[in-house]
């Protein structure tokens, strides 16, 4: 019985390892980092599960993701940069996950979409300030 539960587990992860990733879903490099690059690439595959489609966050059931749609706290791209990099409430920091460029392109995209006209760039200096990379 061991045997076949052991072989189970074996075709299962075979299986589960020769599908090809679904859109929207992350994937990592072998450094452990997201391999997306462009902000709304980022959004989709690590933000939008708890941010949810359209930025729209959620305020009940199980958790509060706030929303990032018509986001008044996105307005300077400081804030979002620093959530990003430190981590705010139960999202966790994506410093040791995202590159200094990927952190761009993500604040710049939520600034930019949902609704959010925000025109200031986020710059790398800007990102290189919060992360002392």
């Amino acid at each position: 019985m061991k045997k076949l539960t052991m072989l189970a587990l074996m075709l299962g992860s075979y299986a589960f390892a020769s599908f090809p990733a679904v859109a929207g879903t992350p994937t990592v490099s072998e450094s452990s980092s997201f391999e997306q690059k462009t902000g709304e690439d980022l959004y989709n595959s690590i933000c939008q599960g708890c941010h949810m489609e359209g930025g729209k966050g959620v305020s009940t059931g199980a958790g509060f993701y706030p929303a990032l749609a018509e986001n008044a706290k996105l307005a300077a791209p400081g804030y979002p940069i620093y959530v990003l990099v430190n981590g705010l409430g139960g999202m966790p920091s994506f410093k040791h996950y995202l590159t200094d460029e990927q952190i761009v392109e993500v604040v710049n995209y939520v600034r930019t979409h949902f609704g959010n006209d925000y025109q200031e760039k986020a710059t790398l200096e800007d990102v290189k300030t919060m992360t002392n990379r």
